[in-house]
């Protein structure tokens, strides 16, 4: 089955998940503490300000193009909440909301240039790149450091747990439980069209092999503080930014749009607005992302949005499985291979090894996942499917 889903290029995310398994095993015999609940339960926090950043990342790959600014929006939205919040006296709510819309805002005015004026994108974002991050810096002023009330808002974003055992075993459940319903009613929509669907008995697979993996993850979480707040919201954020897409005429016409520009323009679909909504979108969740890593460290400084965050944001997206040339790809993307990035990270930390050697390993990481997408879009186009 493997080697006829390779030969049609229809392997979606078993590459990745396969090597997010090698990772742990690797980093697990080379130090017992790996899997320990402790390093598990910091791993699921760590994951989430740049799971964010790269779900919006994941919106612009799928029309085939890339926003280099995510890392200095992030920065950028962080100081801004900062500076409201305690330079301004600004409630944490308002000002929260303010840095948030801030990202959704630079994002409109990029995707203006590139959807109305006909900057690439690539142009566009690498100014918005060296822009924001010196706006960041400017509105810091001299410190280049902001500290946050560290019993906040913002600061409960990272800090929270819910201790309650029955919290993360309810999670788990419900989402098994989602993932079900929402497999069978697709099934019957299919049958209903006359279009082909998965067997039951497949879903049924799926669906024990999520419930012993969600329980297991659960188990693990109970096992230290509980189930943190900020791996919840990272939750719903892809759940329901994967309806958005799967779901709704507006993901429809983003796949189309990445699928062919010429093609989706002659069905009439408005491709200048689709252009910038969806750098809107990316600019969002940069920001929201931006948030979750000044809550990790409660202060906004002038590194914030920098070192190796766009780097890894955009390499989260596309080990995930995101096609790099566009019309592929999901939500979930971002969680696989941030999973597999700071799995790298969290595996290199603990043994002490140079940071060089992280760069290396999620390189070659990287390069194989591109190699692996474009030999799945060569194998596609033989069997006319792109």
């Amino acid at each position: 089955m493997l080697r006829r889903r390779f030969h049609a290029g229809e392997l979606g995310s078993v590459p990745v998940v396969l090597g997010l398994i090698v990772v742990w095993i690797i980093f697990q015999s080379l130090n017992a503490s790996f899997l320990s609940p402790r390093n598990l339960s910091g791993l699921s926090v760590d994951i989430v300000g740049i799971g964010l950043i790269s779900t919006g990342v994941v919106f612009v790959l799928l029309l085939g193009e890339i926003d280099l600014s995510v890392g200095s929006v992030s920065g950028l939205a962080a100081a801004a909440f900062a500076v409201l919040n305690v330079h301004q006296g600004m409630p944490e709510a308002p000002a929260l909301l303010l840095a948030v819309l801030c990202g959704t805002a630079i994002g409109a005015v990029q995707g203006f240039f590139f959807a109305k004026v006909g900057v690439p994108a690539f142009v566009v974002t690498l100014a918005g790149l060296l822009g924001w991050y010196g706006l960041m810096l400017y509105i810091l002023g001299s410190s280049g450091t902001i500290n946050l009330d560290d019993k906040g808002l913002v600061a409960m974003l990272t800090g929270f747990y819910f201790t309650n055992v029955a919290a993360a075993y309810s999670l788990a459940a419900v989402g098994t439980a989602g993932y079900f319903l929402a497999s069978y009613q697709d099934v019957r929509r299919r049958r209903a069209a006359g279009v082909p669907a998965r067997p039951l008995s497949e879903i049924a697979v799926r669906t024990g092999v999520l419930a012993v993996i969600s329980l297991a993850a659960a188990w693990v979480l109970n096992q230290f503080q509980g189930l943190p707040l900020a791996l919840l919201i990272f939750l719903a954020f892809l759940v329901g930014l994967d309806q958005v897409l799967r779901r709704t005429r507006y993901g429809r016409m983003i796949f189309a749009l990445g699928g062919s520009v010429e093609a989706a323009r002659r069905t009439g679909l408005n491709v200048a607005l689709v252009r910038i909504s969806v750098f809107m979108v990316s600019g969002t969740m940069a920001a929201i992302g931006g948030m979750f890593l000044a809550s990790r460290v409660t202060s906004a400084t002038g590194t914030s949005g920098g070192g190796n965050l766009l780097m890894d944001a955009i390499a989260a997206a596309v080990i995930g499985g995101t096609s790099m040339f566009g019309g592929r790809g999901r939500t979930w993307s971002a969680l696989l291979g941030v999973l597999v990035i700071q799995s790298i990270a969290s595996g290199v930390a603990l043994m002490g090894i140079q940071p060089a050697v992280q760069f290396m390993i999620t390189g070659g990481v990287l390069l194989v996942a591109v190699v692996i997408d474009s030999l799945s879009r060569r194998a596609q186009r033989s069997h006319g499917r792109v």
